[in-house]
């Protein structure tokens, strides 16, 4: 085969990004496609081309295979790398380039068809040997209750066709089978266009356990060792590390001899994975074959020294596995956490919107590192300062991945990256991650898929700040407040800061820190700073420099440095006591209306999927009320409190933004 000249990513994001960079360092021309919300994503402007497919959902950008084709076409592409998700495992969409003369970057589509259904792929798992977990087919016609019987509880359904966790419920009985399915029907539908849904026999807390494999045109098939992908949440995965900390080396050759004979059972040419569950006596199970590159792809990279990408190029243009990945070796450990833009506390709902900044310290963006040179830190990420996470596109913002000599400092720096870290303007799962990285369970490598539901997140994630930081932050954004608008001043900028004929007065900036005000009162009187934090005075105070990004104070001896970040009437200020985010409290706020007491109020923007709530129904506190679809996701919304139904705003399919309400319930309760 000639070699690859032009190559079109038909993806976004930080995977869209990785590949070009590997394609760029081969010499190959890089071609993006984007939507509409993506025109100004960086993954656009690093291409050396781009074509646009009009519109924004995915179902009519990325998904469309017609559009993508003629994008190749149009650009001139030899070939095509999907990525992960979207058309990936598209056995119809892998054929499509056959027929367009275009080189697919990955396995054939019969082995895409063969594991593309769950249902099959459990059937030649079998045939080859390889453990599979009982299940059942749910379809027209099929009796599900009867089917569940035969599978036993408690059970899995799971969408057919897909992954990611969408699709995807537990049902630990007969009682709440009919929802789950038709639930999972729906999600399946809408993240993968089949809602065809399956039963499997639940493993209660195992360890999560995949293997990378890797086929070449010649017959050489091999495994590059396991990851273990047990934290979880909603059935993502948000941790991943290799090795496992759970997997010795008998396991290790038990596993990858599995995966080894799923592979050539399949013909396997190109990257996969094929993940397990491994349950508490170590017997292992087949889940699935991932046939595409996986998002926790870095992980795999650093342990081996191995640039997946390149070998998923070379394979594509016809070439051999090179002899170092048939004879690859472990080489330290390596761990990454997905830093994704949700809302922990109100059950992981994802967060839309601007990202004001990213920084981590120490980075380098998506070098493949590791393996011998010493601690490493990469971040692949498909935003950056000024991007905008959209309501259509999965939340994850950014991978961060550390490499060490071994697992404990792996883990630490990992933790002390992301606590360090400025991330500004939308909330994340960024405590959640440090604290999972710090538990004691995680640390002695006591994991499994389970943990989140024994820790509660919410307080595993609630916010590593000290409780100096409640009144020395709002300090600090007060005092780089006073010392932008110094710099900005454009008439009588050599008076005092703050001059005012009342000369004791001091003055006083108000902040919201998201659970109550502080005001903070600041003058300076013969060059001194006087302070005060909600009308007590603040003593010991010394201040060395103020800027409007940077204050450095010394507070009852102890000097520290507070970077502060102003957008708008926020602040964002970072110190070695942790991360707040405070809004400078208008003095002369306008009157403005508030929404109605009772109201139920969307937390994001996105689509009305079901309304639940009648008028005149009598609800409990948390009762569900509406079924929202956000980022491929469905989020059920519930009452607010006790009462009754006054009002339904929505309806089915109606698009709505984050504050709209969405019904009111009245504290009354309805007459007998």
């Amino acid at each position: 085969m000639a070699p690859i000249t032009t190559l079109l990513v038909a993806n976004r994001g930080e995977i869209a990004r990785r590949v070009m960079r590997t394609a760029r360092a081969m010499g190959i021309t890089t071609v993006a496609v984007f939507s509409d919300p993506d025109e100004q994503a960086p993954f656009v402007a690093e291409a050396d081309e781009a074509v646009r497919l009009p519109g924004s959902t995915p179902a009519e950008t990325y998904l469309d295979v017609d559009r993508v084709i003629a994008a190749a076409r149009a650009a001139g592409a030899d070939a095509i790398h999907p990525g992960y998700g979207f058309l990936s495992e598209n056995a119809a969409f892998a054929r499509a380039c056959t027929d367009a003369g275009i080189v697919f970057v990955g396995p054939s589509p019969e082995a895409i068809e063969a594991m593309g259904s769950k249902l099959a792929a459990k059937a030649l798992m079998t045939q080859a040997g390889v453990p599979v977990l009982p299940g059942a087919t749910v379809g027209a016609g099929t009796d599900a209750l009867e089917a569940a019987a035969g599978v036993g509880y408690p059970l899995l359904v799971k969408a057919a066709f897909g992954g990611g966790g969408r699709g995807m419920r537990v049902v630990r009985g007969a009682d709440e089978l009919s929802e789950a399915v038709a639930s999972a029907e729906r999600e399946a539908a809408a993240a993968f266009g089949d809602g065809t849904v399956f039963l499997e026999r639940f493993v209660e807390a195992p360890r999560h356990i995949e293997v990378q494999i890797f086929g070449d045109s010649f017959g050489n098939v091999v495994h590059l060792f396991e990851r273990e992908c047990s934290i979880q949440r909603r059935y993502q995965k948000i941790v991943e590390e290799a090795p496992s900390p759970a997997v010795d080396a008998a396991l290790r050759s038990e596993l990858g001899s599995a995966a080894v004979a799923a592979a050539k059972t399949l013909g396997y040419v190109g990257a996969g994975t094929v993940e397990f569950v491994v349950d508490r006596t170590g017997a292992f199970y087949f889940l699935e074959v991932n046939t595409r590159l996986q998002v926790e792809h870095p992980v795999t990279e650093l342990v081996t020294g191995l640039d997946l990408v390149e070998l998923q190029l070379l394979v594509a243009q016809g070439e051999r596995l090179p002899p170092e990945v048939l004879r690859a070796t472990l080489d330290g450990h390596a761990i990454e956490a997905r830093l994704y833009a949700e809302d922990v506390a109100a059950g992981f709902l994802p967060v839309s919107g601007t990202l004001d900044r990213m920084r981590i310290e120490g980075a380098a963006d998506g070098s493949v590192g590791g393996t011998g040179g010493g601690p490493r830190l990469r971040v692949d990420s498909g935003y950056e300062d000024g991007s905008t996470v959209s309501t259509f596109y999965d939340a994850m913002v950014a991978k961060v991945i550390t490499w060490a000599p071994t697992r404990a400092e792996a883990a630490t720096r990992l933790a002390d990256a992301l606590a360090r870290a400025e991330i500004h303007g939308l909330r994340t799962n960024r405590d959640l991650l440090v604290g999972i990285l710090r538990h004691p369970e995680f640390v002695a490598g006591e994991t499994d898929t389970a943990f989140l539901s024994r820790h509660d997140p919410a307080e595993l994630g609630a916010a590593h700040v000290a409780p100096a930081a409640r009144h020395l932050h709002p300090v600090a954004a007060a005092l780089a407040g006073q010392a932008r608008r110094r710099a900005d001043a454009v008439v009588q900028g050599t008076l005092p800061s703050g001059w005012r004929n009342v000369v004791t007065a001091p003055q006083l900036t108000d902040f919201d820190d998201g659970q109550s005000t502080v005001t903070i009162g600041y003058a300076f009187r013969r060059g001194r700073l006087a302070l005060s934090v909600d009308g007590e005075r603040l003593d010991g105070v010394e201040l060395w420099s103020a800027t409007p990004e940077r204050v450095d104070l010394s507070v009852g001896g102890v000097r520290r440095r507070y970077d502060v970040h102003q957008v708008g009437a926020v602040a964002y200020v970072d110190s070695p006591l942790g991360a707040t985010t405070l809004t400078e409290i208008e003095r002369f706020p306008l009157p403005g209306a508030a929404a109605v007491a009772g109201s139920l109020l969307a937390p994001m923007p996105g689509s009305v999927a079901r309304v639940l709530a009648e008028l005149g129904l009598e609800v409990a506190l948390g009762d569900p009320l509406i079924v929202l679809e956000a980022m491929k996701m469905e989020h059920t919304l519930v009452a607010p409190h006790d009462g009754v139904v006054a009002e339904i705003r929505v309806d089915v399919g109606q698009q709505v933004d984050t504050g709209a309400v969405l019904v009111v319930v009245d504290d009354a309760v309805s007459p007998d």
